[in-house]
């Protein structure tokens, strides 16, 4: 039988303290995601705030009195004004900001509220403006939504007259007409049904009196395959071209845009701003934290001094008190992911000096497990510190992580990193014979020769991972 009890029993077990969370959560996040986090907890937290607006306040505080002891505000004011005289005849109203050459408070925020137009809103605005009739304009507004973020039109004429019949009486031809009107629009090539007719309408556009213009039409609309692989001879034969005809055709082509859409598709750019710089200054390598990465927090004195104010109520004390300890944890969880990316930053430039002197071919074999016994950290803690974390060298600005890559042997017994095999492997094919491409067995034979010892698989999975085409399709290209 089950009989109930109380029993007492010991145990061991491994459990996260919120702080050790928050330290977690700081660790992996960019800095961009930092900077967004400490702005939420400074909303939420009045015993926290930044160093250098507490800074900026007592200098203002004081130079405001300077002012208001110097210049009293009568004397700014004059008696009297003329009847037309404007506001800003008397006070300079102009945006104050610290660079003289600074944009106006106008165009900053037309800017701030400015928004890049999009292809669809291009294309209306340019029917809307034109001659057509209301019935062309309905059909070119539909035309417009069937036509994708690449420029090309994604339904059929007879689909579109499908959609549109039940409310106007039209035919294709007129379906077919407005599509045509529509390909004309700026940019030229749009609502195309494929790359080769838009390459086509751009080409008709600002060649139509050329010589080789049926000849482009039929290499475009028909051929257009051959000229991607750039197979020049299968080109010659199917459209009857000598060399000189079928250079002026390949330099024309050069000049066609294969997206006209993409000027309109352009995102706003986000740009990397790097956690740790490194400088080469008199001979060594220095590794400095970005300043405007790291934000600097202190306890708001004030509130602080409440919590121990025997006239506050209870209430609010204990309210100051655990702000005040959340703040405390917060800066120390800062400081500690600050003190961490650094001392990684450190580890990994004394590890790679080659590659910051030389590239991608001197760098060194590294894994996590390598920094975590240097630095006496976990390997989740470097894989945490490692992401979205930005080194910025000489070379260019680099992910931490782009510093760590497994290994091959050598024959001196050494070991050669994979990022340095690709870059071996992208160096030898860009000084090879382009009629005479090397295999990737040779490239095998090559790097071996060099001391490497790799197989051809691995010759061949780097070479893909360069997106370098096998020999034959680059022997087709040449």
């Amino acid at each position: 039988m089950l009989k109930q009890g109380i029993h007492l029993k010991l145990g061991q077990s491994l459990s996260m303290t919120p702080q050790l969370q928050q330290a977690i959560k700081m660790l992996q996040l960019s800095s961009l995601e930092l900077e967004q986090e400490i702005q939420s907890v400074l909303e939420t937290n009045p015993l926290l705030e930044r160093a250098d607006e507490v800074d900026q306040y007592d200098s203002g505080q004081a130079q405001e009195e300077v002012t208001r002891s110097d210049e009293p505000l009568s004397e700014t004011i004059p008696e009297e004004l003329s009847t037309d005289s404007n506001w800003e005849d008397t006070y300079d109203t102009e945006w104050k900001t610290s660079n003289p050459d600074s944009e106006s408070a106008s165009d900053y925020i037309e800017k701030l509220h400015s928004h890049s137009e999009g292809l669809t809103e291009h294309l209306l605005w340019q029917i809307d403006l034109s001659n057509l009739s209301v019935i062309d304009k309905t059909i070119a507004h539909l035309v417009v939504d069937y036509i994708n973020d690449d420029g090309l039109l994604t339904e059929s004429p007879e689909q579109i007259l499908d959609a549109l019949e039940s409310e106007l009486l039209i035919e294709q031809d007129d379906v077919e007409a407005v599509i045509r009107f529509v390909q004309h629009l700026d940019p030229i090539g749009i609502g195309a049904r494929d790359l080769g007719q838009s390459l086509w309408l751009q080409f008709n556009f600002h060649y139509p009196d050329h010589p080789l213009k049926k000849k482009a039409q039929l290499l475009l609309e028909k051929n257009l395959d051959l000229l991607a692989k750039r197979d020049y001879k299968s080109i010659k034969k199917e459209i009857r071209l000598n060399n000189d005809q079928l250079d002026t055709l390949v330099n024309l082509m050069k000049t066609l845009d294969p997206n006209p859409a993409s000027q309109f598709n352009r995102d706003d750019v986000d740009y990397i701003r790097p956690d740790v710089y490194v400088r080469k200054v008199k001979g060594r390598w220095q590794v400095s934290q970005n300043a405007e990465t790291v934000s600097e927090l202190c306890i708001n004195q004030e509130y602080a001094e409440m919590a121990s104010d025997k006239h506050v109520d209870k209430a609010a004390t204990e309210y100051i008190k655990n702000n005040l300890q959340q703040a405390r944890w917060f800066i120390k969880s800062l400081e500690n992911r600050n003190s961490t990316i650094l001392n990684v930053a450190h580890a990994i430039v004394e590890r790679q000096m080659a590659f910051l002197q030389y590239g991608d071919e001197a760098m060194k074999p590294m894994v996590l497990k390598d920094l975590a016994e240097q630095l006496d950290l976990h390997e989740s803690t470097i894989s945490r510190v490692t992401t979205r974390k930005f080194l910025h060298t000489p070379k260019g600005i680099y992910e931490f992580k782009y510093f760590f890559s497994s290994h091959v042997n050598t024959d001196t017994g050494g070991e050669c990193s994979a990022t340095a095999i690709r870059a071996m492997i992208k160096k030898i094919i860009t000084s090879e014979n382009p009629r005479k491409p090397y295999s990737d067995n040779k490239l095998t034979n090559l790097l071996n020769e060099q001391g490497v010892n790799v197989a051809r698989r691995t010759v061949a999975k780097y070479r893909e991972a360069l997106a370098i085409p096998s020999s034959h399709d680059r022997k087709a290209l040449s």
